[in-house]
């Protein structure tokens, strides 16, 4: 029987070696096949010799065609995740990749043009979202005539595309009224159209219902479902709204700093033909090993600081600690 260098207690040879880093070069890379693939990454803000560490080696892939929510309490760290993804953050280290696109090595022309035409982005504030002095159309319309002139479609189809758009959100209606003469709704609703104007890879969104009533909100919400449905555009929404975070495909909880926990959905139809929405949640295992057990769990059975791991033939055993008994 054959054994290496290092199996007999010696350092690996060189050959062992190169053939280690030709092993290690063949393997896919992190998140290669994801539309989004964030890779232990870091970001810190320091004011005044203090050092915040708003997100902490956070792992995340989704898939093209996801619809996304990304839950999380105050302060941990999924605003300034959906700030990089959008390209008006950069991050501390790690690595992050957007249809493509590394968001560490952009210049300044590439991340005008990233935001431009390969994210579409909806703000809390629906004042945020659209031109005041524009109407409905116009705003829509506007993301297009910035784009490049070499990619630029032309007037006809521009015009096609935005009202294709309102009225594939039901806002067709509002065409040709400015903000100040739509409600709350409309306006986010047609913030989705100018999101999605340049059909971009991924449409980002910031707390979309922060400012409506339940109502509206199921009505925003439905309007991100049916772009995803069908146009089949990549979703990931922000929310502290427990309907949203409850009615997406996936949901991912953040704590501090990194991917805790994450809920998946599917839809299953018995012998009877009636269908229901499963529901799994799991822990978050990222790529350095590491997994935040609820809270709730560590306190039901008091675990602090140090845990038994033991290796099980089909799972792993977690265990409070055991003191030693005390010496006679």
């Amino acid at each position: 029987m054959n054994t290496t260098a290092e199996e007999q207690g010696d350092l690996p040879t060189l050959d062992e070696l190169r053939g280690r880093v030709a092993d290690a070069r063949a393997r896919p890379s992190y998140g290669h096949d994801a539309l989004i693939a964030c890779d232990q990454l870091v970001r810190i803000f320091a004011t005044d010799d203090v050092e915040v560490q708003a997100l902490q080696g956070l792992d995340l892939t989704v898939t093209a065609g996801d619809l996304v929510a990304l839950v999380g309490a105050s302060g941990s760290g999924k605003s300034t995740l959906l700030q990089i993804l959008a390209g008006l953050d950069v991050p501390t280290a790690g690595r992050a990749s957007v249809a493509g696109c590394d968001l560490l090595g952009m210049g300044a022309k590439e991340r005008l043009r990233y935001r431009r035409e390969v994210v579409g982005f909806v703000w809390q504030q629906t004042a945020r979202n659209l031109m005041p002095f524009l109407n409905a159309r116009q705003n829509v319309l506007l993301p297009m005539q910035l784009r490049d002139r070499s990619v630029r479609a032309s007037r006809r189809d521009r015009a096609d595309r935005a009202a294709e758009l309102l009225d594939l959100l039901q806002v067709g209606h509002c065409a040709e009224r400015r903000p100040a003469q739509m409600s709350g709704g409309e306006q986010q609703r047609v913030a989705i159209a100018v999101a999605l104007a340049n059909s971009p890879s991924v449409v980002l969104a910031d707390e979309p219902t922060g400012e409506l009533d339940s109502d509206t909100s199921h009505l925003i919400f439905e309007a991100f479902r049916t772009v995803n449905r069908e146009l089949g555009a990549t979703v990931v929404i922000v929310t502290h709204d427990l309907m949203v975070a409850g009615e997406v495909r996936r949901t991912v909880a953040i704590r501090d700093g990194r991917a805790a926990a994450e809920v998946l959905r599917e839809l299953t139809t018995d012998e009877h033909g009636q269908e229901s929405v499963v529901s799994r949640e799991y822990a978050t295992l990222d790529r350095a090993g590491r997994l935040q057990l609820p809270r709730e769990f560590l306190d039901a059975l008091g675990m602090e600081q140090r845990v038994e791991v033991t290796l099980e033939p089909d799972h792993l055993g977690v265990w409070p600690e055991h003191p030693e008994p005390a010496a006679d």
